[in-house]
C-alpha cells in the first residue's frame, strides 16, 4: 500500500536478521500477511550462512504482540468464512517452524505478549523478558481455547501452574514467565537496544552475559502448593469446588475468575491441557489445537465472547451452555473430532 510502512520490518545487519512487527497502534496484532512475511524470511534465513541469528521484536512501547486480529476472526465466524481457518493453518505451521528453528531465534518479549504473540516468541530457543513484560493466554475469556502451541507450553509448566493460568487468563510477569518455561533471560528494557546490537557485534552468548540480569522472583511459583492442590482435580467443577473450599482469599477469588469464563471453553481447555501433557511433540499438540480452533470457529461462545469483550465492549457475554453443569461430555468431544482432509498434519510431516 503506497505511503504506508510494511507491517513487518525486515532488516539484516552484522549477520543478524531482524523482524519487527510494525502495527504499534494495534499492539502489533498479527494478521495473515504478517505471518506469511515472518515465515518467508525465517525460511530464507535458515539456509543463509551469512545469518547467524534472528531477532524478533515489536514496534512501539506497548508490547511485542497482543495476539491475533480477533475482530477479523469475529466477522469470519459470523459470516461462515474460511479466512480464519487459513490464517490459523499458516500461523501454526510458523509456530512449529520456530520451535525447530536451526539458528538462535531471539524473541524480545517486552511489554504485552498475548495469544499469537506467545506463539511467535515462546517456542523460540532464546526468549528475553523485561520488567515490562506481561504474558498471557486469555482465550477462555472470549470463548476460545489456548492455541499457537499454548497448551504445549502451559501443560509443561511446573505442577498445575499452567492449568491455573489457562483457566483464569492470568498474566505472567518476567519472573513468572521464566519459572513457567515461557522465557529464558531477563534483560532490563533500557538495555534492549544495546543487547540487540551486541548480538551482531560480539555474538549472542557475550550479549546475554553482558546484559542479562537475575530475574525477579516469581510470585506465582510461591503459590504453587495451593494451586497444585486445587487444579490437580479431574474436572473444572471440582477445581472450582476446591478453590471455593480453601481458606485462602486468593483461592476463593480465583474460583470467581474461572466462573466468569466460557463454560465450554473451560472444559475443552482442561481436556486440551491434559492431552497436551501426554503428547510427544509440539507438532502433535498443534495438530490437535487446529481441530479445536476450527470447532471453536463454529461455536456460539467464540462470537459472543469477542462481541462482549472487543466489539460491543459490554463485558457481559451470554455463554451457551450457560454453566459448567450444562456442558456435556458430547459438547466437549465435538471439539476434538478429526478433520479429514483439513487436518493440519504437522506431526505426520515429521514422521510421527
Amino acid at each position: 500500500m503506497t505511503g504506508q510502512e510494511p507491517e513487518v520490518l525486515v532488516e539484516v545487519s552484522n549477520g543478524v536478521g531482524r523482524l519487527t512487527l510494525n502495527r504499534p497502534k494495534a499492539i502489533n496484532a498479527l494478521n495473515h500477511g504478517m505471518v506469511r512475511t515472518i515465515a518467508d524470511n525465517l525460511s530464507a534465513w535458515a539456509d543463509d550462512d551469512s545469518i547467524r541469528a534472528v531477532v524478533v521484536s515489536g514496534a512501539g512501547e506497548r508490547g511485542l504482540c497482543a495476539g491475533g486480529d480477533i475482530v477479523s476472526i469475529y466477522h469470519d465466524a459470523k459470516d461462515g468464512g474460511t479466512g480464519s481457518q487459513e490464517f490459523w493453518r499458516d500461523e501454526y505451521i510458523l509456530n512449529a517452524a520456530i520451535g525447530r528453528y536451526p539458528k538462535p531465534y531471539v524473541a524480545i518479549m517486552d511489554g504485552i505478549v498475548m495469544g499469537g504473540g506467545v506463539g511467535i516468541s515462546a517456542h523460540g530457543n532464546v526468549r528475553i523478558v523485561t520488567e515490562r513484560s506481561t504474558i498471557a493466554m486469555p482465550e477462555v475469556g472470549i470463548g476460545f481455547v489456548p492455541d499457537v502451541g499454548g497448551t504445549y507450553l502451559l501443560s509443561r509448566a511446573p505442577g498445575e501452574l499452567g492449568t491455573h493460568i489457562a483457566l483464569t487468563t492470568g498474566r505472567l510477569k518476567a519472573g513468572d514467565a521464566i519459572a513457567l518455561g515461557f522465557a529464558d533471560h531477563f534483560v532490563p528494557s533500557e538495555s534492549l537496544d544495546k543487547f540487540v546490537a551486541a548480538i551482531g557485534s560480539a555474538g549472542l552468548d557475550d550479549a546475554i552475559a553482558e546484559y542479562s540480569r537475575p530475574a525477579p522472583e516469581s510470585e506465582l511459583l510461591a503459590q504453587q502448593s495451593w494451586i497444585d492442590a486445587a487444579y490437580s482435580a479431574d474436572t473444572v467443577e471440582e477445581i472450582v469446588e476446591r478453590l471455593q473450599a480453601s481458606d485462602l482469599p486468593e483461592a476463593q477469588a480465583t474460583a470467581e475468575q474461572i466462573l466468569g469464563k466460557s463454560p465450554v471453553a473451560l472444559k475443552v481447555t482442561l481436556r486440551s491441557l491434559r492431552r497436551a501433557r501426554q503428547a510427544g511433540s509440539l507438532e502433535q499438540v498443534l495438530d490437535e489445537e487446529y481441530r479445536v480452533s476450527l470447532a471453536s470457529l463454529k461455536s456460539h461462545d467464540l462470537v459472543e465472547g469477542i462481541r462482549a469483550q472487543v466489539v460491543d465492549k459490554d463485558r457481559n457475554p451470554q455463554w451457551s451452555p450457560a454453566t459448567l453443569a450444562d456442558v456435556t461430555a458430547a459438547d466437549v468431544d465435538a471439539y476434538f473430532q478429526p478433520l479429514g482432509e483439513l487436518e493440519l498434519g504437522l506431526a505426520a510431516s515429521q514422521g510421527e
